[in-house]
């Protein structure tokens, strides 16, 4: 029985983004787009592959759709121009043509590669995001963001390419590991710091049932997360101004992900950036210090670090300025006036990025402290 429930952009972009329990339903949304007479590519990595690559093959099979398979090494280190190459080849050899679909099966790395190749091979082709890490769910796989590492530099080569579906199962949720499932609530919890304080609030009120994964606490968090996030790119497709809200812990997060060679998770970077950027929105008097305190703290119950070791602070701020996001040589911040309300801020000064990195870095003098 399906269990589905549908988020609708009422404008540009218009795809509906699908929450159900199972996948069977992605065939009655793929006949309503009138995709079962053209092939389809299923793109994803290694880890998916061996949970979902032969089901997803055999659903699609079992309409007969011609379906082709993708598969690359899991982990940020295979998001690169080398990857996308091979990708290409792939859809050469198998004659994959402008009507043609790609589907990507997969976390941010999947969704983020396959996007981007979709936009370039041929011009321009459709595809569908299938997301299974919580990451992917509720953001990156909603927005057409796409795009691959380069040098080491995080999503510095890529474009938008709205996808035409979002098909979000929940029940992928229960293949993830402690640690990719809370990594991705640093991007829930980010929706309801910077513009619904009433979902931030009912975020901590079921603290444990979303860590327990209650299957119906989840789909009500995965709705208002996605709804948070299909309002502001409504506003806003291409990241022209409000759109940048969502930035909130990026330009930090980023800088230390790069730092620590992606050993972290983007999400854990994510909720250490968030910290600092609390942080300096404290210390600007925008956010009072219990406030602050409090941001701080709720990571803690789901699992995400709020301090990191083994970095070089100075380093870090070096990265941040190598952020995508610089505009006329200053870094756009985002930081919270109150809780529900982000602002986008152009004069952070480095010494406020210094002492909120010294804010979250824990050295080895603070171990023997």
């Amino acid at each position: 029985m399906s269990e589905r429930v549908i988020v609708n952009f009422q404008r540009k972009p218009c795809y509906d983004i699908v929450l159900d329990k199972g996948f069977d339903s992605l065939l009655e949304e793929l006949e309503l787009l009138q995709y079962l007479n053209q092939k389809f590519v299923i793109i994803t990595d290694s880890n998916v592959d061996a949970i979902y690559g032969n089901d997803m093959l055999s659903l699609l099979e079992s309409k007969g759709i011609s379906v082709y398979k993708y598969t690359f090494q899991a982990g940020e280190q295979s998001k690169n121009l080398d990857t996308v190459k091979n990708i290409y080849s792939f859809l050469i050899e198998h004659r994959i043509e402008r009507k043609d679909v790609l589907l990507a099966l997969g976390g941010g790395v999947v969704g983020d590669i396959t996007g981007y190749v979709a936009a370039t091979y041929l011009r321009g082709i459709d595809f569908i995001q299938v997301p299974t890490t919580l990451l992917a769910q509720t953001d990156s796989s909603i927005g057409g963001k796409t795009g691959v590492d380069f040098d080491g530099y995080k999503n510095m080569v890529g474009c938008f390419k709205m996808p035409r579906l979002v098909f979000i199962n929940l029940e992928a949720l229960n293949t993830l590991d402690e640690r990719q499932y809370f990594a991705g609530f640093a991007e829930v919890m980010k929706h309801g710091l910077i513009s619904d304080l009433t979902f931030y609030e009912w975020l901590i009120e079921n603290m444990y049932e979303i860590c327990e994964k209650d299957p119906d606490v989840l789909m009500e968090m995965l709705l208002r997360s996605c709804n948070i996030k299909k309002v502001i790119v409504e506003k806003d497709p291409t990241e022209k101004s409000v759109r940048a809200l969502l930035n909130l812990g990026h330009t930090i997060g980023h800088a230390i992900e790069k730092a620590k060679n992606f050993e972290l998770l983007h999400g854990e970077c994510v909720a250490l950036g968030i910290v600092a950027a609390a942080f300096i929105s404290w210390k600007r008097n925008l956010l009072k210090m219990e406030e602050y305190y409090e941001i701080r703290d709720m990571f803690v119950p789901f699992y995400l670090p709020i301090s990191v070791d083994n970095i070089e602070p100075e380093q870090i701020l070096a990265y941040t300025k190598s952020d995508k996001k610089m505009e006329n040589a200053h870094i756009k911040m985002v930081l919270l006036k109150k809780i529900g309300k982000a602002v986008i801020e152009t004069d952070v000064t480095d010494q406020e990025i210094l002492d909120a990195i010294n804010e979250i870095y824990f050295s080895e003098e603070d171990a023997y402290a």
